[in-house]
C-alpha cells in the first residue's frame, strides 16, 4: 500500500489538507456589516437629472458556498426611514405614503430564492423583494469582490457587488407619474463578517 511508504508527519499533513479544503467547501455564515454595507438608487426628475438616494441595510444574513453556490442564500432588511437624499425637506416627502410609506412599513425586506453562478466571479441572486407590503420577485446581478480576512486580522469578511432594476409602479408607487421616472437603479455594495452563530434561516421560500 502507498500508505506503508510514507512517514507519519506526511500521513499527517495529507489529511490535515484534505479537512481543510472540506472545510473551505462548506456553506459560511455571515452577518452584513451595517456600517461598510450601502444602497444606492437613481430615478430620472423630469427629464432634467437622474438624483441619487441612499438606504441603511438594518440587518440580514448571508450563507455563501464558495464551492456550490446553489447552497448560498441571503436574508436582510432595508431601513426605509434612513433615506438620504440630501436635502431634509425632499427626504421626508419621500417617506411619506405616496412614494415609500415609510411609517406604515418601515422595512423592506429582500430574501433570496436561488443563486445562479456565471463564473468564478459573477452570478445571479433571484429573490423576493417586499416593499410597502407588496412582494415582488427580483434578480440582482452581483459579483464577488474578495473573500478574506481583513487588513487587522480582526474577522474574515466576504464583499459583493450587486445592481438591478426595479419598477416603482410593481410596488404602488405611482405618484406624480409625468414628473418622476418608473425605472429605478439600485446599487449594492455589501461586505459580510463571517459569523458562525449568525441564524441562517429563510423566514419564507
Amino acid at each position: 500500500m502507498i500508505s506503508s511508504r510514507l512517514p507519519r508527519w506526511a500521513l499527517s499533513l495529507f489529511a490535515g489538507l484534505l479537512l481543510s479544503a472540506g472545510a473551505q467547501a462548506a456553506p459560511v455564515s455571515y452577518r452584513y456589516d451595517t456600517t461598510h454595507s450601502q444602497i444606492v438608487f437613481s430615478i430620472d426628475h423630469n427629464g432634467f437629472s437622474r438624483p441619487f438616494g441612499r438606504l441603511h441595510i438594518a440587518q440580514g444574513w448571508l450563507r455563501f458556498d464558495a464551492a456550490d453556490w446553489t447552497q448560498s442564500a441571503t436574508e436582510l432588511d432595508i431601513d426605509l426611514a434612513s433615506l438620504d437624499m440630501g436635502d431634509e425637506a425632499w427626504n421626508a416627502a419621500v417617506r411619506k405614503p405616496a412614494y415609500l410609506d415609510a411609517e406604515r412599513s418601515r422595512y423592506a425586506h429582500f430574501v433570496s430564492t436561488s443563486v445562479e453562478r456565471k463564473d468564478d466571479q459573477h452570478g445571479v441572486l433571484h429573490g423576493n423583494l417586499t416593499l410597502r407590503g407588496i412582494t415582488r420577485p427580483i434578480d440582482l446581478a452581483f459579483t464577488v469582490n474578495r473573500i478574506g480576512t481583513t487588513v487587522y486580522g480582526m474577522h474574515t469578511t466576504a464583499g459583493f457587488s450587486a445592481n438591478t432594476m426595479l419598477n416603482r409602479d410593481d410596488f404602488g408607487i405611482t405618484a406624480t407619474p409625468n414628473s418622476i421616472g418608473h425605472g429605478v437603479s439600485v446599487w449594492l455594495e455589501l461586505e459580510a463578517i463571517q459569523d458562525d452563530h449568525v441564524q441562517t434561516t429563510k423566514e419564507s421560500p
